[in-house]
């Protein structure tokens, strides 16, 4: 194996795309595309550009919904990336972005309301976290706005669910992933971490008998 030192523009390695409904100060909606986020526990880790939209509403009000689609909607989440609810566009993004009030309509999604949380949640998602910042701060440098939500509720599509559970059936969800600037969804499973609590083939079978 040979290995190139390379300097790529960025790093996203396979990272799963996460849309993030917030409230805006006039009551109206933001809905913004993202896919830099990772959870411990019951918090998840937000990394947002601090001149977005959705930076300005989770430094003002801290009620949040992270919406996973799956690779079924992935056209949906290209219609929004090239959209800010910023106004006016902030200089640096005027090259390639505009300014959309109505984000829910313009990718072609439909608002839910939420049970613990104001923004809605969207209904084509399988996965829905409602969620509350608890930690909202700038990196180092001042660029990103480094967000810790703690979720509040999970919804999940019964199709994406083991029957009788709260898990989350591994086989039956694929996220839809951010590739280097491509979108994928999940190849075929090629094994499980000992720690799983949905196991499959022989593993299964002796739980099961237990």
């Amino acid at each position: 194996m040979t290995h190139l030192t390379i300097e790529p523009s960025i790093l996203y390695v396979g990272t799963p795309v996460a849309l993030l409904s917030t409230e805006n100060g006039d009551g109206t909606i933001n809905l913004a595309a993202m896919s830099s986020a990772w959870a411990l526990d019951d918090v998840v880790v937000l990394g947002l550009s601090g001149s977005g939209q959705t930076a300005h509403n989770l430094q003002q009000r801290p009620d949040v919904v992270i919406n996973f689609p799956s690779p079924a909607q992935w056209e949906a989440v290209e219609r929004l990336a090239g959209l800010t609810g910023r106004d006016p566009v902030p200089e640096h993004k005027r090259a390639r972005f505009r300014y959309e009030r109505e984000k829910f309509k313009a990718a072609g999604l439909t608002p839910v309301a939420s049970e613990l949380v104001g923004p809605p949640r969207v209904a084509e998602c399988p996965l829905q976290f409602e969620a509350s910042a608890v930690q909202v701060q700038f990196d180092a440098a001042g660029n990103f706005l480094i967000v810790q939500a703690r979720v509040l509720r999970v919804h999940a599509n019964d199709r994406i669910v083991v029957p009788g559970t709260s898990y989350v059936d591994p086989g039956a969800w694929s996220p839809l992933l951010y590739n280097f600037r491509h979108y994928f969804g999940l190849g075929p499973e090629l094994g499980e971490s000992f720690r799983t609590e949905t196991p499959r083939g022989a593993e299964a079978d002796r739980l099961l008998r237990r």
